[in-house]
């Protein structure tokens, strides 16, 4: 394998796509270098952000054709444990169809890359959570629906609060998960560890 590459084309994809190409590519592994085509600074940087936190060794270069090329050595081993490798799965807690305050085009967008990013990690949280405007991500027509679909295939419990679903008229319109109660939501955030973006 000595000198072998892969190379992936991530030109514009929007976040998180890059990484979660970056991470799949990794976990498969089968060469000694991963070059990953990037054509924006906030790819480039998510990536190298990514390959740094995973432990691997990361070199941005200017590409020929514009953008960058990030070189990743690969590492002995494989990738380093997620939550879910070591038993610490987790609840996720979603209270809102966007993150953040500010802007709420740009809330939505980063909520639909944060649930993608969710189904294509490896680890998977044990639930999610919907309360609030949280309960429309998993109503028919939503963006975030698909991504949510894939969880919920993995064995992922989605759970959306009843008395959300009620507000917002989507009684009949939910296109996974199950509604439940304040009660056993409760019961659920009081017990292992919370993830709230």
């Amino acid at each position: 394998m000595s000198g072998s590459r892969r190379t992936i084309d991530a030109r514009g994809l929007p976040c998180p796509q890059p990484v979660a190409l970056t991470k799949k590519a990794l976990e498969e592994g089968g060469f000694e270098t991963l070059e990953i085509l990037v054509d924006s600074e906030t790819a480039k940087d998510n990536v190298m952000r990514f390959s740094a936190y995973s432990g691997r060794e990361a070199e941005a270069l200017p590409a020929e054709s514009g953008g960058s090329r990030i070189l990743i050595r690969a590492a002995e081993g494989g990738s380093p444990a997620t939550g879910e490798a070591a038993g610490e799965r987790a609840t996720v807690f979603l209270s809102s169809d966007a993150i953040g305050k500010g802007d709420e085009e740009l809330g939505a967008v980063l909520m639909r890359g944060f649930v993608y990013a969710l189904a294509e990690g490896a680890g998977k949280p044990e639930r999610i959570v919907l309360m609030n405007s949280g309960v429309k991500l998993a109503a028919e027509g939503s963006a975030a629906l698909p991504n949510l679909k894939r969880l919920a295939d993995a064995g992922v419990d989605i759970v959306a609060c009843g008395t959300c679903v009620e507000f917002y008229g989507l009684k009949g319109k939910l296109g996974t998960g199950r509604i439940s109660n304040m009660y056993e939501i409760a019961e659920r955030l009081l017990t292992g560890r919370i993830v709230a973006p």
